[in-house]
């Protein structure tokens, strides 16, 4: 229960540092990399949008340390709801319709899912038999994502391959903090300092961030953050059961996870595509 509630504070804090991280790199046209991040540490909502990632991380550190990643993870996708009625309510603007559609779509889908695959079991550390392939897939397939959006292609492409990068970076991040929480925990700062885990969960979310801001900017909302929020939630799942040998159903249960999977994939569109007309309609309606 614990990590459900803190799972869902990260979310809500998450949503609000997206906001205001992506508000700040919409002012830029133009950018990438390292260059394009100290832009952006000149400009206020950035710094906001900073401290309320950083609250994610700890809501998201206290939920794995109490629960399995492949149910901490998903609840993740809460992110675009709370997105959706935190600028809703704070700007004063009207939301659409189809953004309710999506939150119930997305609130529907999340519960299906979860509640058919029950992830259980596991432990919070693995050993290193396990790590290394897992790494290795998750490194390779940012840094082939980073490749691909590299080439010439439309702003979705960019935007989607980019988001993807993002996704399998914070799915990774997640796994390291996980272990590395339960070292702090159970052997107390010295050991918590000492594990190569640590250095990897910083050095992984520091890239899945420069990832993250560069597909905000890279092209529309829709394309990046469809395939950062389905994808964090999908690579969350494969690590908790590979890595951790945490356990979810299967038989006939996969049918019921894949269908709450296809109402997270039918809700993150329409919230996609709700979130750019707010202002829009508050406009309309003033």
């Amino acid at each position: 229960m614990l990590a459900v509630v803190f799972g869902v504070l990260g979310a809500a804090s998450n949503a609000t540092g997206t906001a205001f991280q992506r508000e700040a790199a919409s002012t830029l046209k133009q950018g990438g990399g390292l260059h394009f991040v100290l832009m952006l540490v000149r400009k206020p909502a950035w710094t906001i949008g900073v401290l309320g990632v950083m609250g994610a991380a700890l809501f998201q550190a206290l939920a794995l340390l109490n629960g399995p990643i492949a149910l901490v993870q998903p609840l993740f996708v809460l992110e675009l709801p709370f997105a959706l009625i935190i600028v809703g309510h704070l700007l004063h603007r009207r939301i659409p319709s189809e953004g309710w559609y999506g939150v119930a779509s997305v609130v529907a889908g999340l519960g299906l899912l979860l509640g058919a695959a029950a992830p259980h079991g596991g432990g919070a550390q693995a050993p290193l038999s396990r790590w290394i392939p897992a790494l290795v897939v998750c490194y390779a397939l940012m840094a082939g994502a980073v490749v691909i959006s590299r080439a010439p292609s439309s702003p979705q492409v960019r935007a989607v391959t980019l988001g993807v990068a993002a996704a399998v970076g914070n799915a990774t991040t997640a796994a390291l903090l996980k272990s590395a929480t339960t070292t702090f925990s159970d052997h107390g700062v010295v050991a918590f300092l000492s594990a190569w885990q640590t250095y990897g969960f910083a050095l992984t979310g520091i890239a899945a961030v420069l990832l993250l801001e560069n597909a905000l900017q890279a092209g529309p909302l829709a394309a990046s953050q469809s395939a950062l929020t389905i994808g964090d939630a999908l690579v969350s799942l494969v690590l908790g059961v590979t890595v951790f040998q945490e356990t979810i159903r299967a038989g006939a249960w996969i049918l019921l996870e894949l269908l709450g999977l296809v109402f997270m994939c039918f809700g993150v569109f329409l919230l996609t595509r709700a979130i750019p007309r707010i202002r829009t309609v508050g406009r309309r309606a003033a």
